[in-house]
């Protein structure tokens, strides 16, 4: 039996892992010079490979996709991703985050002894090999460097991403492909991506770049359910960016499909509550401008003091108790997700209804999926990473289990 892995990425080398384990011939293919390539872009700044939190948060993270995952994250999650790197010779450790990290904080010598015991196990690395869907005898068909190519393996695990990092290979190109066979897909969008707002011109010259630091958001999710979280974000010159707008992109996304805009409020004093936050402005000032008064008693100055002002007519912002207000809950208006090839990843994909419980395709026996080209979406801090290593473990399982019952 020989099985086809077309992606390099997390997911497609832990179905071959799986695969190659059971003693399965595996070939994997990819598009690029060289496997793991969005893998170790994830490890410039740290490799975050998983969370620390207890399960049930963790299954949480993953909002609409939480319940089909479980059983799979049951099966292969943050401590067997622990285990897994362990198994490799690589030591982690937890942040003050909750974060999970390598040793080392790299990503390039877990990927180095990974690939070293997958070529041990016999699985074949082919490079430049560009998937370009099927021919009429279904046949896989690649465009290679000696030219193209086709094969007929006795099944195909497709792990090829989503649409969010196409100079790494993940350009969604697949899309059509899988259309073309009956596979009904749910449109590529934008996840955990910086959105559109209309700052005033001054605002954009004086401040974009700035990070907005020790402050929360508050938003809705579709649901109606209430939601906030302190963090970080950074204020560029079309609009916001940063891990504590990724973690509200999902709902933001969606409002602003529905509804043409979405808006979230800003805490600019998360640790202070509003009647802390009027006492200090109810401070008598003397000759001091409103400005010094800001910085002096609530520490509001450069760009927290500036998003204040912005639209602000000077006698709005004398009255003290609309101003606690404001700075207790500023809204922030965004009309329009970035671009999909700016998010970090990507959200649609092959729904859950279009496969079955080994996350094979019910359009297609004997092709399986794994990764980011399924529809789910979660927030960073090693989400994304643990719910690839987990599909791809559940779609080497689910090919083991079809090719023995043949």
């Amino acid at each position: 039996m020989t099985v086809a892995v077309i992606g390099g990425g997390p997911a497609g080398l832990m179905a071959a892992e799986v695969l190659s384990t059971a003693g399965v011939a595996v070939d994997l293919y990819d598009g690029m010079p060289s496997v793991g390539r969005k893998f170790l872009l994830a490890g410039k700044g740290g490799l975050n490979l998983t969370h620390g939190e207890a399960f049930e948060p963790f299954v949480a993270r993953y909002a609409e996709a939480a319940a089909w995952l479980r059983p799979r994250l049951q099966a292969f999650g943050a401590q067997a991703t622990r285990d897994f790197a362990a198994g490799l010779g690589i030591t982690t450790f937890v942040g003050s985050s909750g974060r999970v990290f390598p040793a080392d904080m790299k990503a390039a010598p877990l990927l180095r002894a990974w690939l070293h015991r997958l070529r041990e196990r016999g699985v074949r690395l082919h490079m430049r090999h560009r998937w370009t869907g099927w021919a009429d005898d279904g046949s896989l068909c690649f465009d290679a460097p000696a030219g193209q190519q086709r094969l007929r393996p006795d099944a195909t695990v497709l792990a090829l991403g989503g649409a969010s990092w196409p100079r790494l290979g993940s350009d969604g190109d697949w899309v059509p492909l899988l259309a073309a066979r009956g596979v009904d897909l749910a449109p590529l969008r934008p996840s955990n991506c910086g959105f559109d707002v209309a700052w005033s011109e001054h605002l954009k010259t004086r401040h974009a770049g700035s990070p907005l630091k020790a402050v929360a958001i508050a938003w809705t999710l579709p649901d109606g359910t209430p939601m906030r979280q302190a963090g970080e974000f950074v204020l560029t010159e079309g609009g916001v960016e940063g891990s504590l707008i990724y973690a509200a992109s999902p709902a933001l996304r969606e409002r602003i499909a529905r509804d043409g805009q979405a808006r979230f409020e800003l805490d600019l004093l998360p640790g202070r509550d509003a009647a802390w936050v009027q006492r200090e402005l109810a401070h008598p000032r003397g000759t001091r401008s409103l400005a010094t008064h800001l910085k002096t008693r609530l520490k509001i100055d450069g760009v927290k003091a500036a998003l204040l002002w912005e639209g602000q007519a000077r006698e709005a912002m004398a009255d003290t108790a609309a101003l606690a207000t404001r700075i207790k809950a500023l809204p922030i208006t965004v009309r329009a997700a970035r671009p999909i090839d700016e998010a970090i990843s990507t959200a649609g994909g092959v729904p859950l209804a279009a496969l079955d419980d080994g996350l094979m395709l019910s359009a297609l026996p004997g092709v399986f999926c794994a990764g980011e080209m399924l529809d789910w979406e979660a927030p960073t801090g090693g989400y994304l990473i643990t719910a690839c290593l987990t599909t791809g473990h559940a779609a080497g399982q689910g090919v083991q289990r079809w090719l023995a019952s043949r």
